[in-house]
């Protein structure tokens, strides 16, 4: 392996670790034992069609289908400190008061390729909030039941460990 090549994997794989609060949030921790924001339904009903531009509705169910918002609510109450959360919050107002500018009607009454445009506008100008987002969405879906069993390959009652096992065209991969 050539240096270059070593570093762009290692670059990779420090991209893919999640950040603290995310991996306690996961395991079920409660990290934040402070003054929390309160969430309204409206902002949770905000959060899960964003999710679902995040991971939408394919062959397999989306991350509203999923109930990501609940577990992105939940780890930002039970894990982040409440600068954090009024952050987190902040920005996802300014993306359904950016879509109330833009195409005059908020985030949530959007047809989908507003929300996709909205999104990707987002990505760009409210960086931290997006990579945010897609961080709690991702580990919502894959640590909920649908993600698990419905996208990932799945198998309960694990054989032997085989770290090299070559995929089937077309498998899933598999969960943890």
């Amino acid at each position: 392996m050539k240096r270059r090549e070593a570093l762009h994997r290692a670059a990779l794989m420090m991209g893919g670790i999640l950040s603290a609060p995310t991996l306690a949030g996961a395991m079920g921790r409660v990290t934040n034992t402070g003054p929390s924001v309160v969430v309204s339904p409206d902002q949770e009903a905000l959060l899960a069609e964003v999710a679902d531009i995040i991971i939408p509705t394919t062959t397999t169910p989306g991350a509203k289908a999923a109930g990501a918002e609940k577990f992105i609510v939940r780890v930002m109450r039970d894990c982040y400190p409440k600068s954090d959360q009024e952050q987190f919050y902040a920005g996802l107002a300014k993306l359904d008061a950016d879509s109330k500018t833009k195409f005059g009607k908020g985030f949530v009454a959007l047809d989908t390729a507003q929300k996709n445009a909205m999104v990707k506008q987002t990505m760009t100008d409210d960086k931290p909030f997006f990579l945010r987002m897609k961080e709690l969405t991702t580990t919502g879906y894959f640590t909920s039941e649908i993600g698990a069993t419905k996208t990932l390959e799945y198998l309960p009652v694990p054989g032997q460990f085989n770290g090299c096992m070559p995929l089937k065209p077309g498998q899933k991969t598999w969960a943890l």
